[in-house]
């Protein structure tokens, strides 16, 4: 057992299989009490089961931690109220919400239907949007308190550079990316950081995806593919050693982790007065073409 998360209480939702299980583990074993959420659903989001969320928090209770088993659904807005009073009831606080779970429903554009549009974007951008809420609500309310809060999301290379068989989801994980941004300015005046992170490691979902669209191996047997790669960043952000970190998405694949850029305009044009079109079309291409054609495009 560490000690660089001693005495703090986190969420993980999403824990009972995959990254999130590795996360929830992690921060166990460094001393975090945890609220170890999985709906225990198929891929796609069907059915229910409660073992998974269990098993995990066995595992980190033979091993000396300290966890507890919710199975809320995080796209039901009130139930996700019930995790958040489940980490604060059971501990006495909450400092760190991780948001990991999510569900796959994958389709090209022109084939997707409304059902799994909407069941994708739920689950990821509307369960991230839940638990954050009533977690700010407590952290705000905790205004005058030496806090150290975290929130950290997971979005997605799905999303950050545009899977073309995942539209609802490299959707809902870039929408992500914005409401981090959003928590991270909303959020700094009560101790609260928002950050994101982009995992790459070998889960149900990966291996799910066909091979010509996978932008992560499947396993092989390799510790480089293990979903417990990606759970030392999430631990760092965790700890009250990551203060100055907010507003940031961090990359952690395999043993590199890394630090996303911010966007900002990289190129610009201007017109004394309104534009003659004429102009804007050539100077649109003149400027931006070459900036354009010398990025490369990096599919899903």
């Amino acid at each position: 057992m560490g000690d660089l998360l001693e005495g703090r209480v986190a969420i993980v939702t999403g824990a009972g299989r995959g990254i999130g299980a590795g996360v929830a583990r992690l921060l166990a074993r460094e001393g975090a009490k945890v609220v170890v959420n999985d709906l225990g659903v198929a891929l796609d989001g069907a059915g229910e089961d409660q073992t998974p969320a269990q098993q995990v928090v066995e595992q980190i209770s033979q091993t000396g931690g300290e966890a507890t088993v919710n199975t809320d659904d995080v796209a039901d807005h009130h139930a996700a109220q019930g995790i958040v009073n489940q980490a604060i009831d059971t501990y006495g606080r909450l400092d760190v919400l991780v948001n990991v779970a999510g569900i796959l429903r994958d389709r090209m554009v022109f084939n997707m239907s409304e059902e799994d549009w909407d069941a994708v974007i739920r689950v990821h951008l509307k369960g991230t949007f839940n638990t954050a809420h009533y977690a700010a609500a407590y952290w705000r309310r905790q205004r005058d308190t030496d806090g150290h809060f975290r929130l950290i999301n997971f979005t997605s290379g799905s999303g950050l550079h545009g899977a073309p068989g995942q539209p609802n989801y490299a959707a809902a994980k870039m929408g992500i990316v914005g409401f981090t941004y959003s928590c991270a300015n909303a959020l700094r005046p009560y101790g609260v950081t928002a950050n994101a992170i982009s995992p790459g490691a070998a889960t149900r979902m990966t291996e799910s995806v066909p091979d010509g669209r996978r932008r992560t191996p499947t396993g092989d047997g390799s510790d480089e593919r293990s979903p417990d790669n990606v759970a030392p960043a999430v631990a760092f952000l965790a700890s009250d050693r990551s203060d100055w970190c907010t507003g940031q998405v961090i990359s952690a694949r395999g043993f590199q982790i890394g630090l996303y850029n911010v966007p900002q305009v990289i190129r610009q044009i201007a017109s004394p007065g309104p534009w003659e079109l004429e102009t804007a079309f050539t100077m649109i291409e003149d400027s931006f073409r070459p900036a354009v054609e010398a990025t490369p495009r990096r599919g899903g």
